[in-house]
């Protein structure tokens, strides 16, 4: 694949948790970007957001992109039964992970996602989010699924997870499509990025004329200047002038 783009991606644990659950991937070879995060609060949110990664990074790309999409949409559905029967042997309720993730096509993008984990374009000086969450209520810290066990469920009226890779028998991923044009910038992120920043600020950082990986690091500086209460992980992909 002719490369048309350029990506920078990273991970940090932040200042509160212990472990970092969040995951990314990087496949400028075939054109995937890939940020996965493991649901605070549960087992082994590392392991769901790390067998993410590790299947999708293993794909290769043979045939179009819409035979490319099948097998993602097939890999994260094994990923699903995988995580459900993990959790079965060991006792749990779930162990579960968020996942967005960015294709090239040179006619087009596209954004599949599950979860709260989001996805950005920027482009002609304006930044808009691609993703919808899938979340009902008003979230809180730690991130929650809906159908968690009780001791973990939040009070009424907080938000949940209405998705997740790991948390129900059968796994709908939503798409969308975006444009494929020389200098648009797409972002890819956990909520350890917009639960410190706002829309305005990532958008300020995409605005600056420099490469992904000043914008990264932008993105970083003010999210560990802040309290960084969850992981932080976040993509910028930016396709070639």
């Amino acid at each position: 694949m002719t490369v048309r783009y350029q990506s920078a991606g990273h991970t940090h644990t932040g200042k509160v948790r212990k472990h970092n659950e969040d995951a990314i991937l990087l496949r400028e070879d075939i054109g995937l970007w890939v940020v996965a995060d493991g649901l605070g609060g549960h087992s082994a949110g590392d392991y769901a957001s790390g067998l993410i990664v590790e299947r999708l990074g293993s794909l290769p790309r043979n045939g179009d992109v819409f035979e490319f999409i099948e097998s993602i949409e097939d890999t994260l559905a094994q990923v699903n039964s995988e995580l459900r029967q993990v959790a079965m042997a060991r006792g749990v309720d779930l162990i579960g992970s968020t996942v967005v993730l960015l294709v090239y096509d040179p006619d087009f993008m596209l954004c599949g996602w599950v979860g709260d984990s989001r996805a950005y374009c920027f482009e002609d000086g304006h930044l808009r989010q691609i993703t919808q969450d899938h979340v009902h209520g008003v979230k809180e810290e730690i991130t929650q699924f809906a159908g968690g066990p009780a001791p973990a469920r939040p009070q009424p009226g907080a938000g949940v997870l209405t998705r997740a890779v790991g948390a129900e028998e059968r796994l709908f991923v939503d798409w969308v499509v975006a444009g494929n044009r020389p200098g648009m910038q797409f972002v890819l992120c956990s909520d350890g990025i917009n639960k410190e920043m706002s829309d305005e600020e990532i958008d300020a950082h995409c605005a600056r004329p420099q490469p992904p990986g000043d914008v990264l690091q932008g993105l970083f500086a003010m999210a560990m200047g802040r309290a960084a209460r969850d992981n932080v992980s976040a993509v910028v992909v930016r396709l070639q002038d």
